[in-house]
């Protein structure tokens, strides 16, 4: 399989999972700008969307959207735990973790990308997203990871969000700063954010 990848951005989340998976994969680093895959080739003939993750298969496919490329990979690794089996009320759980991410969360951070959008709109984006970490600061008061004890996809995706967070100076509350902790030391979270040149 091949990870189209910007560094930083949210194909992050699906590179962690495919190093927690253990499944094999290349890493290929797009730039965003010219739409130009590392190698020189042309990437919006791999994504016509134009932005990233992509995740090629082996066969020729591709699959776009990050908490559906996640869900993918978790499904093609059982053994990694990575999400509950399908058709369980704790599978619904993640993929209601996973929209909140995505909706909640990274969709707010596009203003901060945005040069159009003014420092009035991005500071009412910063209270928004800090009452959503309020909330996560909630959850994660009592339990290690989203879903309880075990991490999980959405656990990727949440990290990255973070990562962003404190790039754009919005404060963490405690619990949701010792999460980020807990994952940014899983051993092939440091994998993914070395190979991204982020360690």
């Amino acid at each position: 399989m091949k990870l189209y990848y910007s560094p930083g951005s949210c194909a992050l989340s699906p590179h962690i999972v495919l190093c927690e998976a253990g499944l094999p994969h290349r890493a290929l680093k797009v730039d965003l700008k010219s739409k130009k895959v590392e190698d020189g080739s042309d990437y919006l003939a791999v994504n016509p969307k134009g932005y990233v993750p992509t995740l090629e298969l082996d066969d020729g496919q591709t699959l776009t959207e990050g908490p559906a490329i996640v869900q993918y990979l978790a499904d093609k690794a059982p053994a990694s735990n990575l999400a509950p089996a399908n058709g369980t009320m704790e599978r619904y759980r993640l993929q209601e973790w996973l929209n909140f991410i995505s909706t909640e969360l990274h969709k707010q951070f596009s203003n901060f990308f945005n040069p159009a959008c003014g420092d009035e709109m991005k500071e009412a984006t910063k209270k928004k997203i800090a009452g959503r970490l309020a909330y996560l600061g909630e959850k994660l008061a009592t339990q290690d990871y989203l879903m309880g004890k075990a991490f999980t996809v959405a656990d990727a995706y949440l990290f990255v969000t973070l990562r962003w967070a404190q790039k754009f100076e919005i404060p963490l509350p405690a619990s949701v700063k010792a999460y980020f902790d807990r994952v940014i030391a899983r051993p092939k979270v440091q994998e993914a954010l070395q190979v991204q040149g982020l360690a």
